[in-house]
C-alpha cells in the first residue's frame, strides 16, 4: 500500500496493489498494519455503501457532534471525491482537495474528523463504499453547500445539471455554518 499525502495536511491517498489477470482484479481494501503504519484509526464502527447516477453530488457532510473520520473509496464508476478543512484553528480552515478516485485505480481517500466530505458522480454509476470512525449522529449532522463561493469548489459539471437532494440544496455557507474549533 502506497500513502501520499494531498495538500491539505492529514487528508491521505491511499494506492493499494491491484492484481489483474484474465479473470478480472482483486485487491485489499483494509489492512491493519499498512495502516496502522499510515496513522490510520484501527477500529471502524461502520461500512456504508452508497449507488449514484451521473451527476449526483451529494455533500459537504459533516458531523459536529460524534465526528466521523471517514476512508473512502470507488467500487466501480468513478467520482470526484472532496474534502474541505472546516476546523477554524487551522490555518488551512475553508481550504479544499478534490481528487478522482475510480473503481479501476483503486484509490482511496482517508479523511480526519474535522473535515467535511462531498463527491460528484462522474460516470452513469457509481458504487461508493465509505468506512466511519463513529456512528451517524442525525442531531450532529451538517451540511454546506456544495457551491460555496468562499470554498471555490471547481466542480467538472454544469450547475444546472447537478442533482442534489433537498437537504444538500439547502445546506449553509462556510460562514454561516456550525464548524469545529
Amino acid at each position: 500500500m502506497k500513502i501520499q499525502e494531498t495538500s491539505l495536511p492529514g487528508v491521505l491517498l491511499l494506492k493499494a496493489a491491484i492484481y489483474r489477470d484474465h479473470r478480472g482484479a482483486f485487491r485489499e481494501t483494509w489492512n491493519l498494519r499498512a495502516m496502522e503504519g499510515a496513522g490510520l484509526p484501527e477500529h471502524w464502527v461502520q461500512d456504508n455503501f452508497s449507488v449514484s447516477r451521473k451527476n449526483v453530488l451529494r455533500g459537504i457532510h459533516y458531523q459536529v457532534i460524534q465526528p466521523q473520520g471517514k476512508l473512502v473509496s470507488v467500487a466501480y464508476g468513478a467520482v470526484l471525491d472532496v474534502a474541505v478543512d472546516l476546523r477554524r484553528s487551522s490555518r488551512y480552515f475553508g481550504r479544499h482537495v478534490a481528487v478522482e478516485l475510480t473503481g479501476e485505480s483503486g484509490e482511496m481517500l482517508w479523511i480526519p474528523a474535522g473535515f467535511g466530505h462531498a463527491f460528484l458522480a462522474l460516470t452513469e454509476t457509481v458504487g461508493f463504499a465509505y468506512k466511519v470512525t463513529d456512528y451517524y449522529s442525525a442531531a450532529g449532522e451538517r451540511t454546506i453547500r456544495w457551491d460555496d463561493e468562499e470554498i471555490g469548489i471547481a466542480w467538472p459539471v454544469n450547475q444546472a445539471d447537478v442533482i442534489v437532494s433537498e437537504k444538500d440544496g439547502k445546506g449553509a455557507t462556510l460562514r454561516e455554518a456550525e464548524v469545529f474549533p
